[in-house]
């Protein structure tokens, strides 16, 4: 498992456990806050309800006034109101009167005056001077539920001469809670939905930002060359920075340590060469040996120079990163440059040579790793074109890239041998002297082409070979 799944399923478990237990306990709060409210409510009625009957109690003239008469009313109106989208069409309050003593004086339910209130809780605790409240189960139409009672006292003179109560059932409550619980509930899955959107994306980005570092490396370790992601500052930012760190240590170990013994190993060679013709100088030899000797050591000095030449460029390549200037690269021009350089080879072994590179081709890049690459592919293409043959040299644009192919008459490049062309220090050899080069010329070009955002690749094709070399066009 990933860890980007991993946090992912973290990221989900918290939001999940947190969006429950915040859920749960606000939809626990919400009956209670509209009870609450709803008392609230009905502390203001009944105090407003005993100033409003006071008189009329004191004088004992409650009944006798029209008050029952307009409470009938009151019960009976159908308000067409609409409250947060619910619809109300009928009076739930019931309220009932009494007096010092707790007998009944009025009630809107019905029930017959003289009745003893003064039991119930209500009324009981605001006789006494408290706060008179209770909740009773009563039966309704449709079925028990719980009603809210408060009381206030009527008071005169400072003496409480009656009580005014009023209820409200909890089923009339009941639209409004389940409304309210339901609001909630989708607020809440929408919130926890548009977190775990945030901790997909969260955990894609890091797990992206994580697999660009792992392919970085593994790249890397691999030996090729690659582009160091990129983050705007933070941990990660700090880790791909390390990472690069590291990579340039152990890199440029590792790479001194594999130059130095492969330049050793292709030293021995020509340096045994050289110390073997010079041991044999010291002897009395005709002329002819002396000068074949000499000759020898000429022609191995130069390979050491050939050799140490190549693999210092192609140590300057393999160290780079980048590009250090962009400048527009005429490829006709450049072409016909290296061609000239090497007119004296050419006329020597009757070679034809054809310059067929588009005039408006051109590339930008480093102009002298450019020239040093298609000079490697040019001499390759001498080394192995027999006398009187024939080297072509065409471009051809596609889409964004230039291809600049040099084709050579000659042998076909042996099966085992073509996947390992642009190996470093392999090389065949040449048909003319039967030995081999540095091995580092392909490996060069490969690099340099990479290094512009290119390719390199060689094949046979009827009657020669093919080396196509891809840079990015102009």
């Amino acid at each position: 498992m990933s860890l980007g799944v991993r946090i992912f399923l973290v990221y989900v478990l918290f939001v999940a456990l947190s969006g429950y237990f915040v859920l749960r306990t606000v939809m626990d709060e919400i009956r209670p806050g509209v009870r609450q409210s709803t008392e609230e409510t009905l502390v203001d009625t009944a105090n407003l309800l005993a100033e409003v009957i006071r008189e009329d109690v004191k004088a004992g003239t409650l009944n006798s006034k029209g008050f029952p008469e307009i409470l009938r009313a009151y019960r009976q109106r159908k308000p067409d109101a609409t409250i947060w989208g619910i619809k109300k069409s009928g009076i739930a309050n019931r309220i009932y009167v009494t007096d010092g003593a707790g007998k009944l004086l009025l009630d809107t339910a019905g029930d017959p005056a003289g009745q003893d209130y003064s039991r119930w809780n209500d009324v009981y605790r605001t006789l006494r001077g408290e706060y008179g409240a209770r909740s009773t189960t009563e039966q309704f139409a449709d079925g028990p539920t719980s009603v809210m009672y408060v009381a206030a006292p009527i008071i005169d003179d400072g003496l409480i001469i009656g009580v005014v109560s009023v209820s409200k059932p909890e089923v009339s409550l009941q639209p409004y809670i389940e409304r309210s619980q339901w609001r909630l509930i989708s607020l809440g899955i929408g919130l926890i939905f548009f977190g775990l959107i945030v901790g997909a994306a969260l955990s894609w980005w890091l797990s992206s930002a994580l697999r660009r570092l792992t392919e970085y490396a593994q790249t890397v370790s691999e030996g090729h060359r690659a582009q160091l992601p990129s983050y705007q500052g933070g941990e990660l930012a700090q880790l791909a920075a390390a990472i690069e760190h590291m990579r340039v240590q152990l890199e440029g170990k590792a790479y001194v340590e594999r130059y130095v013994q492969t330049l050793t190993h292709e030293l021995k060679s020509p340096l045994a060469a050289i110390r073997g013709a010079a041991e044999l100088l010291h002897d009395n030899l005709p002329d002819a040996q002396r000068q074949r000797f000499v000759t020898n050591i000429d022609n191995e000095s130069l390979r050491l120079q050939q050799l140490i030449e190549r693999l210092l460029n192609l140590a300057m390549v393999e160290q780079r990163k980048g590009l250090e200037e962009h400048v527009v690269i005429p490829l006709r021009t450049l072409m016909q440059h290296l061609l000239y350089a090497q007119e004296g080879r050419t006329l020597a072994a009757e070679l034809t040579l054809k310059n067929e590179i588009d005039d408006t081709a051109s590339i930008s890049g480093e102009r002298f790793l450019v020239q040093q690459a298609l000079s490697n592919l040019l001499e390759n293409a001498l080394d192995f074109t027999p006398r009187s043959g024939l080297i072509r040299v065409t471009s051809k644009r596609i889409g964004t890239n230039i291809q600049v192919s040099i084709f050579n008459e000659g042998p076909a490049i042996p099966d085992y041998a073509l996947p390992r062309l642009t190996e470093r220090f392999y090389s065949l050899p040449r048909p003319a002297t039967g030995r081999k080069s540095t091995g580092l010329g392909l490996n060069f070009v490969n690099e340099v082409a990479e290094l512009h955002g290119g390719s390199l690749s060689v094949k046979n094709i009827d009657n020669g070979v093919e080396s196509i070399v891809t840079f990015p066009a102009t």
